[in-house]
């Protein structure tokens, strides 16, 4: 068993920068990969980012590369997710999940094992 909490989401001005925490515990493993996804109500969940846990390799959706960065800190057990140039289309909930089985990258929501409860991103223009 994995568990995922979020935290950092909140209204945020179009341009402004805002930084997701996700805290992981439970169960940890080398093949681990931690995402993030968001979703927007009537839409389905769109993948944003990944990390590899142990190497921290990295893997970005097409529609936030260049403007978001994923991290992890192994110590805290931490991986975040830095914003910057936030623009409206970017308010959503931004769940951060676990695939513990997948060898090779995946942006399938459905291929993650466990999920967080979700964090409100809005971006005011």
């Amino acid at each position: 068993q994995v568990q995922l909490v979020e935290s950092g989401g909140r209204l945020v001005q179009a341009g402004g920068s805002l930084r997701l925490s996700c805290d992981v515990s439970g169960r940890t493993s080398s093949r681990y990969a931690v995402g993030w996804f968001r979703q927007v109500p009537g839409k389905e969940r769109e993948f944003v980012a990944a990390i590899r846990w142990s190497i921290g390799s990295t893997l970005y959706g097409d529609s936030v590369k260049s403007r978001f960065t994923i991290s992890r800190d192994n110590a805290r057990n931490k991986v975040f997710l830095q914003m910057k140039s936030l623009e409206r289309e970017d308010t959503a909930v931004y769940y951060c999940a676990a695939d513990v089985h997948t060898t090779g990258w995946t942006m399938d929501p459905q291929e993650y094992d466990y999920w967080g409860q979700g964090t409100q991103v809005t971006v005011s223009s």
